[in-house]
């Protein structure tokens, strides 16, 4: 009930600042004060301020924000912990590792069929070289530019 009587009178008194902000002819600023003062009893009529008023003085639902509140704390430490540990950095270095390795090789120009198993795509020789980049002249040697747009099915 409470709640109801001020919002009431916070519209009524932007109201009033409404209607002298549109004596003094600035109609466009007088709109918006009038549409923002009417906001108030909006949320009267529609129930929202009772509901709010319902949760703001409830202690059951203070306590549902506190375990809320110990849940997402409790999840940023373990992520906190999960990164400073050992063992998750070292199977992302892993990973990491993992995926250098299926790249292409430093003197390849086109990447290795085998590229899931480590061993056989090192066991491997390397291709020969196509006849177009035999004429093309040391300098101009894009081999690893080939390789990367090559990888990445450019």
């Amino acid at each position: 009930m409470l709640a109801e009587t001020i919002c009431s009178a916070v519209s009524a008194a932007g109201l009033g600042i409404a209607a002298v902000t549109a004596y003094r002819k600035r109609f466009l600023a007088a709109t918006r004060i009038a549409a923002y003062s009417l906001v108030p009893v909006g949320l009267v009529l529609t129930g929202v301020v009772e509901w709010v008023a319902g949760i703001a003085f409830k202690p059951s639902v203070w306590l549902g924000f506190g375990v809320l509140g110990l849940s997402w704390l409790l999840f940023m430490t373990t992520r906190a912990i999960e990164r400073r540990s050992g063992t998750t950095r070292a199977e992302r270095k892993a990973a990491r590792a993992a995926g250098r390795n299926e790249a292409v090789a430093p003197g390849a120009s086109a990447p290795s069929l085998d590229a899931g198993s480590g061993a056989g795509a090192a066991a491997q020789p390397p291709s020969k070289p196509k006849k177009k980049q035999e004429a093309v002249a040391p300098g101009d040697d894009f081999s690893d530019i080939e390789a990367i747009l090559k990888k990445h099915g450019i």
